[in-house]
């Protein structure tokens, strides 16, 4: 039988610096794989060292990894319906174990309920586990009115399976000295570099009564990718803080069922299987595994006290065959320590990830970890509600300069002498020049950009188009670029079409005036070819530009396209965080950029036909998103978290005739409220509202024109079996509602597990009118129509197509009597996503 290709050490150098490092972090060392008499692998058995609490569960293929700074001379394997049995250890590393188990009648006899799927009834360990939810709100700090704690966080990133091959690859010649500072994961097993770290301290304060809370961050150190902010924030944010009381646990934007809140009694099974001392308050321990595969569900065994039923430890390793992209492992630890008899708080956290393009156990990745741990926690000390409101711009320079003397001080845990050399040989590797092109590579695809000397070139992904007017469209453009927190920033860009041999371009410039309120000026103009049927809510983004606009390939005829002259200048701030409010100006002007085959011509006051629209306006806009998480704290902020927070938004436009030779009076009210909902184990939605209304005289290149879309592409907001201008409007009310069950109806399915794709559904519907003085001088080639009987259309999906495509299929559910109606279409989409 061959050994796992996870614990095979492939050259005896590998092996030497993994038996080094391993002597320095750990006193034993087991792993290896656990078979049946069948040969068949057992997963979910118990791997334990004997007379002690320290164990680990085998994974869905029999492996298992367990690590102990202490030393052991056994190893004690059991399963229920198996005989337990007892190894020796001969040395204290030993990785390429085969262990066969033998059945056990007696024991199945005994307790068949528990074999495979356990029973609910009559079961011990779920008698417990009410007994847990029953006691919840009594554990923890939710028995206090406010609360307060330390809080240290370490989080590293790690390349894993580390061996000849990579040491000896042409990709690290120049930098093999970072190998030296190869260590072993204690979860797996496996030989991994350090690439990343940040550490940071803070204090946390909370009220329960006015459900708020606060985290002041005290020192943050950074090494690695130090200078990349946004790198930081985005990893911070993939381990967010979890509850395992909860139902569901939400991480990687997927809702994991929790072992330990209620709806884990329907998606795992529970095994009582000891009960011994911890810290001196005796516990039960209990074994819990999924009842099906392909579900976002963990494997694992967590010790609860047996009188206060308080969570004690617990450790939750992910279903392999779960879900979720580009990660294949998740392990989670979680110790309380008790006080005062009663009091279970939570004192560590350790969480570690393991991301890779292939789930396959010898593929190469990422290790991600972090480790958070809490201290000297105070109770019932009142705080006024305001000192739990953020700033809008809470950058303190010194907390990124602590001195070392600070953080030996103040860590709430110690570096250790290895730990201490990874800072050291990371900030040796930034400069390393073959390094330095490495990361100049992932940046350039990471943000779109090309940095040459303080100038950004880009973005790269928008340098090819088309249309029915320009044919092939080329674009090149680029912004200043000193660092990510300038407070100024100058953008542009020059595009050509080959069929109207026409030069197109867009000019912006912003400067960020006071950091505290975000108070910003900008201004900007654009010369360029749009598709003005395709968003609803009007935008003055000098450089913003839709794909409707320029997909290489549409459904039918796109040469609806407009010829805009657009010039603005506004005035924004921030009153409170995620708060924002928008003074600006705008002159434009609109025609037809397709004469032979659209017309915006209008009937002006004196009876003349008149094809171009000159416009003045001034509008007011306001713009929310709780929950929104940013990066940076110049006049450009990076967004963390994009498509995971509500967006308010509410706009106020008046038309101002005569102004600039301008045409129109009117006043223009837009709205729209969009909010992802996790819905949990059932996927997630995402619903949209949006209505407006326009009051006064105007011509169609005014009006609320109902967005269609012509692309094979979705579009935001967009209709996909309507075309553009098939319904214009002057008052109107949208609902779209897209949900994704992130695969928990495939799952299911037989031939459908392994291939991870997620069902998609979703509906969209408007309702609008149009005013007969708008009809009235209407003189374009565009029969004005209203979907004064509400429109609609539905689709059906499937999503994570080799990871990063989206197929959807769209019904039309009306108005097929119209020509040219497209009673069906298909769409698709490119996206990373977990």
């Amino acid at each position: 039988m061959n050994k796992p290709t996870s614990y095979c050490i492939t050259t005896s150098w590998t092996m030497l610096l993994l038996l080094f490092f391993g002597s320095m972090a750990a006193q034993t060392k087991v792993g290896g794989v656990v078979y049946d008499q069948d040969g068949a692998t057992v997963p979910f058995a118990n791997v334990v060292f004997p007379g002690s609490y320290e164990g680990t569960i085998t994974n869905d293929d029999g492996r298992f990894y367990l690590q102990s700074d202490k030393t052991y001379t056994q190893i004690e394997i059991s399963f229920v319906g198996y005989k337990t049995k007892t190894i020796d250890l001969e040395s204290r590393v030993k990785l390429d174990f085969n262990i066969t188990i033998e059945d056990d009648e007696a024991q199945l006899d005994a307790v068949v309920v528990y074999a495979g799927k356990t029973s609910k009834k009559n079961n011990p360990a779920i008698d417990i586990l009410r007994k847990i939810w029953e006691n919840r709100r009594k554990n923890g700090l939710s028995q206090f009115d406010q609360y307060q704690y330390e809080k240290y966080e370490k989080l590293e990133f790690d390349l894993n399976t580390i061996d000849s091959a990579m040491i000896n690859s042409s990709l690290f010649e120049g930098m093999e000295f970072i190998f030296d500072y190869a260590d072993t994961s204690r979860t797996s097993g496996k030989t991994y570099l350090p690439i990343f770290i940040n550490e940071s301290l803070s204090t946390v304060y909370g009220d329960n009564n006015l459900d708020k809370e606060k985290e002041n961050i005290k020192a943050n150190k950074n090494s690695g990718f130090s200078d990349n902010q946004t790198l930081i924030a985005l990893v911070k944010d993939l381990y967010t803080d979890i509850d395992i009381y909860d139902r569901y646990l939400k991480f990687f934007d997927k809702s994991f069922v929790s072992p330990i809140g209620r709806a884990g009694i329907d998606s795992y099974n529970y095994v009582l299987r000891d009960t011994a001392e911890v810290d001196g308050v005796r516990s039960f321990n209990i074994v819990y595994y999924p009842r099906r595969k392909g579900e976002l569900t963990f494997k694992g065994d967590f010790w609860v006290a047996d009188s206060t039923f308080a969570i004690k430890e617990i450790n939750m390793q992910a279903n392999k065959s779960a879900n979720v992209n580009w990660v294949k492992d998740i392990y989670i630890e979680q110790e309380y320590q008790v006080l005062d008899d009663s009091l279970f708080l939570i004192t560590r956290d350790f969480f570690q990830s393991d991301f890779a393009l292939r789930k396959k156990e010898e593929a190469r990745g990422v290790y991600g970890k972090r480790t958070t741990l809490f201290a000297d926690y105070q109770f019932d000390k009142e705080k006024p509600e305001n000192f739990y409101r953020r700033r809008v711009n809470d950058y303190d320079p010194e907390t990124y300069n602590r001195s070392e003397e600070y953080w030996d001080e103040n860590r709430l845990e110690k570096l250790d002498a290895e730990e201490k050399q990874i800072y050291t040989m990371l900030d040796t590797l930034k400069q390393n020049k073959k390094f330095k092109r490495l990361y100049n590579i992932g940046t350039i695809l990471a943000s779109g950009y090309y940095e040459v000397d303080n100038f950004d070139i880009g973005p790269v992904f928008s340098v090819f188009g088309f249309n029915d007017v320009e044919g092939l469209r080329i674009r090149g453009g680029g912004r200043t670029y000193f660092s990510a927190n300038d407070l100024w920033r100058l953008e542009g860009y020059l595009a050509y079409g080959f069929r109207d041999d026409q030069f197109k371009y867009g000019l912006s410039g912003k400067y960020l005036l006071d950091k505290r309120s975000r108070l910003t000026i900008q201004a900007g103009n654009r010369r360029d070819i749009e598709q003005l049927a395709a968003s609803l809510t009007n935008s003055n983004d000098v450089l913003g530009r839709s794909l409707a606009s320029s997909a290489l390939i549409t459904t039918g005829n796109n040469g609806r396209l407009s010829s805009i002259n657009l010039s603005t200048v506004n005035l924004s701030f921030e009153p409170l965080y995620n708060l924002e409010f928008r003074l600006g100006g705008s002159y434009r002007t609109i025609k037809t950029a397709n004469s032979d085959f659209f017309s915006l011509d209008y009937l002006d006051d004196d009876g003349t036909i008149n094809g171009q629209v000159n416009q003045s306006e001034l509008g007011l806009t306001m713009t929310y998103t709780p929950g929104r998480k940013t990066s940076n704290y110049g006049v450009d902020r990076t967004i963390i978290n994009s498509f995971q927070y509500p967006i308010l938004y509410a706009n106020y436009t008046r038309g101002l005739e005569g102004v600039l030779n301008s045409d129109f009076n009117y006043d223009k009210v837009q709205f729209y409220y969009e909010h992802p909902l996790q819905i949990g184990g059932f996927g997630r939605l995402r619903a949209r509202v949006e209505a407006g209304k326009t009051f006064g005289k105007v011509p169609l290149a005014l009006l609320n024109v109902v967005p269609g879309n012509q692309t094979l592409f979705n579009i935001s907001g967009a209709f996909n079996t309507m075309n553009f201008y098939e319904f214009v409007t002057d008052e109107y009310v949208t609902l779209h509602l897209d949900h994704n069950f992130n695969g928990r109806i495939f799952s299911r399915i037989p031939g459908l597990q392994q291939l991870d794709l997620r069902e998609l559904v979703g509906f969209k519907a408007v309702y609008g009118t149009i005013s007969d003085e708008n009809i009235a001088i209407n003189r374009s080639n565009i029969d004005y129509l209203a979907p004064e009987d509400v429109y609609y259309e539905y689709s059906v999906g499937i999503g994570n197509i080799f990871r990063i495509l989206r197929i959807d299929a769209s019904f039309r559910g009306n108005y097929n009597s119209l020509p040219d109606a497209r009673k069906f279409a298909i769409t698709g989409s490119f996206g990373f996503s977990f």
